[in-house]
């Protein structure tokens, strides 16, 4: 299957038909109500008005409308995994690895060569909510389009710089065996139901801390990349410096960037006042914040010792990921080839060589 060019501003979104939101909701007891699809610009439409999603479908009735908006992100989120798997190529890969037959069971998706190839591996890790692998956000999805609330641009741009890709599931905590259905854990959602007893944790990604870990020990530290980055938004920046904290060694060995996103992380505070994670964190990492200033101006916080901080070019905070994509990709490119450039210059081959040059000028 031809992969589809998800980075372009006119017709990218040009997939096979058979991709079709509207076919996950047919047969559904909300098949009427949610009449709608993607169009060829990746934005929801009603196939009969070509309208904008209406939250309040039902007069007076809140809940029946939450509800209708809650099955129309459960098919969101199906219709993104589909995506995923047959038009970025990436593979469904379950976690824990040892689960037994009845198990419940998260998983994540990466690229075919993620763990054997040498290139860059980039991780993308997203803020903490209902929505699962290769979302920003369910309602950058729904109001503006796939290309916004979804990571599929980014997973592209990266497959064509020649660098793996691996999305993680970091909300995709809890099964329901009440019935039968996966729940996708919230903060809300956690406050609402605490003493749910049908709610079982799922082994290894209880939470999205425990599965960012667990696909680090198991997955991302054993891959043959040399050069990982990380792109993380909102929560995720959070889940990353617990990473970081946890797993100090290997993560600074085998990390070269990170790309944060509006990040929610403390640095004094998670770091535990460690001035090795502190300036490991100033020297390779940079952050883009929602902020009225235009895309890539200087953003200042008088209280915030950190990374350089960049505006997103935007106020809202569900567009910033989009919003600034191509500086983050600019951004970590140039941080690849200053750390390529300074392993040259530092190798014991380029310093006999040079050390050579100079003896044979004299």
């Amino acid at each position: 299957m031809m992969m589809t060019d998800f980075t372009g501003d006119h017709m990218w979104l040009q997939i096979q038909r058979e991709l079709s939101l509207r076919k996950l909701t047919e047969g559904s007891q909300y098949q009427e109500e949610l009449k709608y699809d993607f169009n060829i610009k990746g934005e929801l439409r009603h196939l009969d008005t070509n309208e904008s999603f209406v939250f309040n479908y039902y007069k007076n009735g809140h809940e029946q409308n939450h509800k209708r908006y809650e099955v129309l992100g459960h098919f969101i989120t199906q219709y993104v995994y589909e995506l995923l798997e047959r038009v970025c190529m990436l593979q469904k890969v379950y976690i824990p690895t040892d689960a037994t037959q009845d198990e419940p069971r998260s998983f994540f998706f990466m690229s075919k060569n993620a763990l054997t190839s040498s290139s860059s591996l980039i991780i993308l890790l997203q803020d903490r909510g209902v929505f699962c692998a290769g979302q920003w956000g369910r309602r950058a999805i729904v109001s503006e389009g796939l290309r916004h609330g979804t990571q599929i641009p980014f997973i592209k741009m990266a497959l064509q710089s020649q660098w793996e890709v691996i999305v993680l599931n970091p909300n995709d905590n809890f099964t329901d065996l009440n019935t039968e259905n996966e729940r996708f854990s919230a903060k809300e959602e956690a406050l609402t139901f605490p003493q749910s007893v049908w709610w079982i944790p799922k082994r290894g990604s209880s939470s999205p801390e425990e599965h960012t870990m667990y696909v680090w020990d198991h997955f991302i530290a054993k891959s043959a990349a040399r050069n990982v980055a990380f792109i993380a938004h909102g929560y995720g920046g959070l889940v990353f410096v617990d990473l970081l904290v946890q797993r100090k060694h290997e993560v600074i060995n085998k990390v070269y960037s990170v790309a944060f996103i509006d990040s929610t992380h403390n640095m004094q505070h998670q770091s535990r006042h460690d001035p090795e994670i502190q300036e490991w964190i100033r020297r390779n990492c940079q952050e883009w914040v929602s902020n009225s200033k235009p895309l890539n101006k200087t953003v200042g916080f008088l209280m915030r010792v950190n990374c350089p901080t960049l505006s997103a070019g935007t106020e809202k905070y569900g567009l910033a990921p989009s919003c600034c994509l191509q500086p983050i990709f600019k951004y970590l490119k140039n941080k690849l080839k200053a750390k390529i450039t300074t392993a040259l210059r530092n190798s014991p081959v380029a310093t006999r060589s040079s050390t050579h040059k100079k003896r044979g000028n004299k």
